[in-house]
């Protein structure tokens, strides 16, 4: 199996805010899908999480593309909508040290999003599929499929509109994948 992990166009928020699964819109998606138009061999299945941000772009390469709820970014509960210096940091420094299970007040662990994500790909009967998703989803299922540690995953640079193309082997879903981070040029 070939997945694409593209990753949303720059929500159009200001810095510093945490918004998880606050359904924000984003930046223009059609440069970002006419980039990646070219990527996409035809047979492509485009399949997008139901947030603004991801269907607008996945509505820009597919007029119609499943959307599935599992594709969504991780859930930060009460911490969403809230400028990151305003989170009690006795909460985020609990979160450092347990990335994987600590759960926001409210919202879902780091593993609770990685098997929701796993799921959703194992559950997909394509050879050829594209995820328009977030970065933490994107994050979750590379470290997931390339049986990294969770301190290494978790910090893996991700552009926003950026693609990132993963060669599954479908007898072994769940064994080790190789994975590009794909440039795509104009985007930052």
């Amino acid at each position: 199996m070939q997945v694409f992990l593209i990753r949303h166009p720059r929500p159009l928020l200001e810095a510093g805010v945490c918004y998880g699964q606050l359904d924000v819109d984003c930046e223009d998606p059609l440069p970002v899908a006419d980039r990646l138009r070219s990527l996409l061999p035809s047979d492509t299945r485009i399949v997008s999480s139901p947030l603004r941000r991801t269907r607008r772009l996945a509505e820009a390469l597919h007029p119609q593309p499943l959307l599935d709820a599992r594709l969504m970014e991780i859930s930060f509960g009460e911490w969403e909508g809230k400028r990151w210096a305003e989170i009690d940091r006795e909460l985020i420094d609990a979160w450092a040290a347990d990335v994987l299970h600590f759960v926001p007040p409210g919202g879902e662990s780091v593993a609770t999003l990685q098997a929701r994500a796993v799921d959703c790909v194992a559950a997909l009967d394509a050879q050829r599929i594209a995820l328009v998703t977030h970065g933490g989803v994107i994050r979750a299922l590379l470290g997931h499929w390339a049986q990294l540690p969770v301190e290494e995953w978790s910090q893996l640079k991700l552009a926003f509109g950026g693609a990132t193309v993963v060669d599954i082997d479908d007898a072994n879903r769940g064994g080790k994948a190789e994975f590009q981070i794909l440039e795509v040029p104009g985007i930052t």
